[in-house]
């Protein structure tokens, strides 16, 4: 289908950004007007012209996105329209112009003295920066003289080549070959056909994948292990030229995160694992096998559980399953479907998937490709939940503390899937449907708790193995891959050889550190969820406090305001039982 032939009303409205592409060339070229930040440079000292600079970058930055949003959005709906293609292009140049231009800017700040510094924090002209300089007040320690850093930053494109070598040798080098299904039809493996057969119900083109998915990374192994071996060494040296105590306190501080938080998630998960090996052991059971293997594990367990709504009896469901947050997030979230805030059809040339995107001072949008499927509800639950916690922060705080960090950005849309799944578990006497939605919601803390956290245990071995002056090579990689493989999912299940090689094909672990985050915010949402459905009101406001907040402070901190301290257990142990109530109730409908 194309475009043209979509209903306006199930289209975003791109007037609210730019009413045509014309008014968006002359905003493109007032912006590249305003980039000339060099009148503040050696000037930031005094206060002045310091509100000055930041009033300046502030207007800047704004238009650069706004500018960007509009042309993204744009390629976004046909990715044959050259035009848009070219627009991108040159706002995302803009973008690396402003960045170059205002680089000065924290290097001469972090120089001056932490004195200064608190004074200008305390200073309430500077009230929407004082986050902002408590982070720069406290990376103090670890800024080296003005000679050092300029030298560290001269190794920023060496320092990025990690990554860039895996990601050549994972998209452009490793070829997997083809598969052959029941059928006789010959299907080319590729990243993501790959993840469609394993959830597939073809076991025997399962196997078939797996072993020739694999076979491409093995014979890579030697050169992936020395190329992650480079990244975590270029960690390693970062941390101690910077005075961190690890890695790992390096990269939470960047974040400001106390490293206690990947300590509670790792010990927590560790404890419970009990309750997943009993999961995998089922799994084994339902699907009727002797030997369930690594290639078995997204096997689907439930068929024809499917809602097949239309994309409005979709939104009304959406609506029924959140009405537990209040009349206020209620009519946002009416006010969102209703007025040009989705895109719903998949058309020609349309990007894939869904997203949400906002920026300050324009509401929030999001990219749907609608089918009528139980999991596109559900897409739908969750990319409001992202749009929500941004128009709630972009409403309640300054540009300059607006935007929140990733740390808590998948709390939201996870706590509006958690909610819709816990209404239809309530209102439908459908129990295949039922079945389908506890192993939905079973696989979704897995995949995203349990898995995650063994990624993340394997990252902090690997790097304490380096710190501690250990090389990294495929062997020690594939034996400390396949102990916590076999740790995290039990004797339910073989461990097939293959599997050893996992770790060789996330990209992921070349940003070190940061899959945990994926399980802190499935934990945090759970917390945030239940505590919804038994408090009422109570708990509503300190969520809806929590998505006002932005990035006002440290993100750990913010959580606090919706009741949820991941310095301490409590919140981790509230997902592991949700896990073990959820598995207990499957098991007894599966039973039945």
């Amino acid at each position: 289908m194309e475009r043209s032939e979509v209903e306006s009303k199930y289209k975003w409205n791109t007037n609210d950004i730019f009413t045509s592409d014309e008014e968006w060339e002359s905003y493109y070229t007032k912006a590249m007007q305003s980039l000339d930040f060099s009148k503040f440079q050696g000037k930031l000292n005094e206060a002045e012209n310091l509100l000055a600079f930041f009033k300046k970058q502030e207007e800047a930055g704004r238009m650069l996105e706004r500018l960007h949003l509009y042309a993204h959005m744009r390629h976004d709906e046909d990715s044959r329209i050259s035009a848009y293609t070219a627009m991108q292009a040159k706002a995302i140049s803009l973008y690396v112009r402003f960045s170059s231009e205002v680089s000065f800017a924290e290097p001469e700040l972090t120089a001056l003295p932490a004195e200064l510094l608190v004074s200008f924090s305390e200073d309430k002209r500077f009230s929407d920066y004082d986050y902002y300089f408590r982070q720069l007040i406290r990376s103090k320690e670890h800024i080296l003289p003005a000679s050092e850093e300029k030298l560290l930053a001269a190794g920023g494109e060496i320092y990025s080549q990690f990554q860039n070598i895996f990601s050549m040798i994972d998209n452009s080098d490793l070829t997997f070959g083809e598969v052959e299904d029941k059928d006789g039809k010959t299907i080319t493996l590729t990243h993501g056909t790959y993840g469609v057969i394993l959830h597939g119900e073809d076991r025997e083109l399962r196997r078939k994948a797996f072993e020739k998915y694999y076979k491409s990374y093995i014979s890579f192994a030697n050169t992936i292990a020395a190329t992650y071996f480079g990244n975590v060494k270029k960690d390693v040296f970062l941390s101690q030229a910077r005075k961190y105590s690890s890695c790992l306190q390096r990269a939470l501080s960047n974040e400001d995160v106390p490293v206690v938080v990947y300590d509670n998630l790792i010990s927590a998960v560790n404890e419970s694992l009990g309750s997943m090996h009993k999961y995998i052991s089922l799994r084994k059971d339902l699907l009727g096998l002797s030997e369930q293997h690594m290639y078995d594990i997204y096997a689907p367990l439930v068929s024809d559980a499917e809602l097949k709504l239309s994309y409005e009896k979709a939104c009304d469901l959406v609506i029924e399953g959140l009405a537990p947050l209040g009349e206020e997030y209620i009519s946002l979230l009416k006010k969102g479907f209703s007025e040009g805030w989705v895109d719903v059809c998949e058309t020609t040339g349309k990007r894939s998937g869904a997203y949400s995107t906002g920026i300050f001072g324009i509401h929030p949008y999001v990219l749907l490709n609608y089918q009528p499927t139980t999991h596109d509800v559900f897409t739908i639950a969750h990319e409001m939940g992202h749009s929500l916690h941004t128009y709630f922060s972009n409403r309640s705080q300054p540009y300059a503390k607006a935007d929140y960090r990733i740390f808590v950005a998948e709390v939201a849309s996870t706590v509006n899937e958690v909610l819709l799944l816990k209404h239809l578990l309530a209102v439908t006497d459908n129990e295949n449907l039922k079945k389908y939605l506890l192993n939905y919601y079973l696989d979704m803390i897995r995949t995203t708790l349990h898995r995650q956290t063994m990624f993340a245990e394997f990252e902090s071995v690997a790097h304490d193995m380096v710190e501690k002056g250990e090389p990294l090579t495929s062997e020690n990689l594939c034996a400390l891959y396949l102990d916590l493989n076999k740790k995290y999912y039990g004797d339910g299940i073989v461990h097939d050889r293959e599997i050893a090689y996992e770790w060789s094909r996330i990209p992921h672990f070349y940003t070190s550190f940061y899959v945990y985050k994926y399980s802190t915010g499935i934990i945090s949402a759970i917390s945030i969820a239940n505590g919804i459905l038994k408090e009422g009101d109570a708990a509503v406001r300190r969520y809806l406090s929590f998505l006002s907040s932005g990035g006002s402070d440290s993100p750990v901190n913010l959580l606090k305001i919706a009741g949820i301290d991941l310095t301490k257990k409590e919140a981790f142990q509230i997902a592991m039982r949700e896990f073990d109530e959820t598995l207990l109730l499957f098991e007894k409908i599966c039973k039945k």
